[in-house]
């Protein structure tokens, strides 16, 4: 045995498994014991993009602390998968655990003298227990759940009420998985009593939180939002958000009485045709999104553009991941800001929206519905896989029901009738946004030609340079105007005065904000800004114009929130520092930690050491 770590409440745990064991629910089962128990924590599901047979993982952070962002390094391994066993035992901290199945001996060359290897046979007991194959892989899961449980002190009542909450309406199916779970306690019980440092307390730092994943979170948003059609292609990570929207739809947007469906989810062909179907639906007044991510924003370009050039209403949610083409389809990234921000050909400009959790999935959701009637035009809100697919501790979500929403500048039928004059591109009170109507508003007024070519201000079809170029400046205008309209950035301020400062977004959010606490610890201060949408507002430039060097964290190769940043905000680029992580997994405490603390002191002079210190 080595030294060994002694922690409570706050600790890191990794499962290594083999995908399509069942292994995912019984994990999740483990992580959901803690909030039980009233300690907060940070899941992540790192999972391969094929069915069976390949390596996956899920990483628990136990945090009384409240971090929810990735810290690094692994506590407790357990190491599940012979296929992964060197690069899963090479993850844990010194004075660590290694927790495995050790019905067949192996090697001492296989683990590591600095860390402390717990060995229990689960293979030798659910053979002699169970016959059935199946069963064996299922309850040998749910057996060493119990088995952490002893070994880490969660109550075995909370783990049951899990169990039977679970299998509700299977109830065949309970006392099997009880009798597995103490199964696994007993033994841990009768054989390795105190053999890991890592405890948890009861505790009440969870509070009123829930523990929602993103994309379920955005798919309610929606229909609070008002959405009523979506049109969609499957695609990994976003498929998931256009099966909440109908589970909610299901609840909420179903007669009670007569069981009709108030609403429409078509599954296109293509991504091309799902873009279209959305605006069309839009065109005639519904409120339509389509779910999609990186490889379906390349495919509806054309569409895309001709949204925003006919100035129609469509939302769009990208869960993003790693690409480029196929890419890692199961690894998260922020690398479509750019071709978001411009798709299409041509001169186009979209709004962004960046959701930091699942609670502003669900705000952010219900908002872009509102920001597209009232611009016009299609708006973006990009997720990623981390905040979709994993489940979050956040915020409850508040629903009004004296919500109403906000649709723009129509022209009623009554308004057509007073004689009300109407050019579907005219500018009346210079905000950039014409007023429009829907089809069949009036039987004879308000009509005009729905194009994708150029056109007067009152929808007739030129090529005419002047008019084109009134068109276009008018659309700058609009984008312009957005600024008001889209959430605001929010700014933290460090506890000392300094001259510098760092601008992140989305899911890098809980990183960023340990990271910095721990480098204000060091010496190290800077100011925050969370950037929460595209256009930026005017006080992000502010931002980076008051500070000498300005770091920009964000998950993609290429600096994309950092060109766009230099690009619309003609910012100084030696003014921006990038901190930069796109190996799929989501963003670390420490690497942020490491990377500003290593450019720190270039900026400084400082040694490194000094900083890190």
């Amino acid at each position: 045995m080595s030294a060994r770590l002694e922690r409570t409440n706050e600790f890191v745990v990794k499962f290594a498994n083999v995908n399509g064991s069942g292994s995912a629910s019984a994990n999740r089962l483990f992580a959901r014991s803690f909030i039980r128990m009233g300690v907060p924590i940070a899941s992540r599901n790192i999972f391969p993009s094929n069915i069976q047979g390949l390596p996956t993982w899920y990483e628990v952070r136990v945090t009384e602390a409240g971090h929810l962002g990735r810290r690094g390094g692994v506590d407790l391994m357990v190491a599940m998968n012979p296929q992964t066993w060197d690069k899963d035992v090479a993850e844990i901290e010194p004075g660590g655990y290694l927790f495995y199945d050790s019905t067949r001996t192996l090697p001492q060359s296989k683990f590591r003298s600095d860390i402390n290897v717990v060995g229990m046979p689960l293979t030798a007991i659910v053979n002699e227990r169970y016959a059935d194959t199946r069963q064996r892989q299922l309850f040998k899961n749910i057996i060493y759940v119990g088995a952490l449980a002893f070994l880490l002190g969660i109550e075995i009542p909370e783990v049951e009420k899990l169990i039977a909450e679970q299998f509700k309406g299977k109830d065949k199916l309970i006392p099997p998985n009880y009798e597995a779970l103490h199964m696994g306690r007993d033994y841990a019980e009768a054989h390795l009593k105190d053999a890991i440092g890592l405890k948890v307390r009861r505790a009440d730092a969870v509070g009123d939180r829930i523990f929602l994943e993103g994309n379920d979170a955005a798919g309610l948003g929606a229909v609070y939002g008002g959405a009523t059609v979506c049109a969609w292609y499957p695609i990994t990570p976003s498929t998931s958000m256009a099966e909440a929207f109908a589970k909610h739809c299901g609840r909420f947007r179903t007669d009670p009485e007569t069981g009709r469906q108030r609403y429409a989810i078509v599954q296109a062909e293509d991504e091309l045709a799902s873009i279209g179907m959305v605006i069309g639906a839009a065109w005639n007044g519904a409120r339509a999104f389509t779910a999609t991510s990186g490889p379906g924003i390349s495919l509806m370009q054309e569409f895309i553009g001709l949204a925003y050039f006919a100035e129609l209403p469509a939302v769009i949610f990208d869960v993003q991941r790693a690409g480029p083409s196929t890419g890692m389809p199961t690894r998260t990234q922020q690398c479509d800001i750019v071709s978001a921000a411009y798709a299409s050909h041509g001169d186009t400009k979209h709004v962004l929206l960046f959701p930091e959790d699942p609670h502003e999935c669900f705000e952010f959701a219900a908002a872009a519905f509102d920001l597209a009637d009232r611009l016009q035009t299609p708006v973006f809100v990009l997720l990623d896989l981390d905040i979709g697919m994993n489940e979050w501790l956040c915020r409850p979500l508040a629903w009004d029901d004296s919500r109403r929403f906000d649709r723009g500048k129509v022209l009623s039928a009554e308004e057509l009738e007073a004689g009300r004059n109407f050019g579907r591109y005219l500018d009346v009170d210079g905000d950039g946004i014409p007023y429009r109507t829907y089809p069949g508003a009036h039987p004879t007024r308000g009509s005009f030609f729905t194009r994708g070519t150029s056109r007067d201000r009152y929808a007739r079809y030129t090529e005419e340079g002047p008019a084109y170029v009134d068109n276009m400046q008018r659309l700058l205008r609009k984008f312009e105007t957005a600024k008001s309209l889209v959430p605001a950035p929010v700014r933290e301020d460090a506890t000392r005065p300094t001259r510098h400062g760092v601008i992140y977004f989305g899911s890098t959010a809980p990183a960023i904000r340990e990271a910095m606490a721990t480098l204000g610890s060091r010496g190290i201060d800077l100011d925050m800004l969370r950037v929460r949408a595209f256009p930026f507002a005017d006080e992000v430039i502010d931002f980076i114009l008051a500070h000498d060097q300005v770091f920009v964290v964000e998950q993609n190769r290429d600096a994309q929130l950092k060109a766009l940043l230099i690009n619309e905000g003609a910012i100084d680029p030696a003014r921006l520092i990038s901190v930069l992580h796109y190996d799929g997994t989501p963003i670390t405490a420490r690497f942020i930690i490491d990377e500003v603390s290593r450019r720190w002191a270039l900026l400084t002079g400082a040694p490194r050491k000094e900083a890190a210190e």
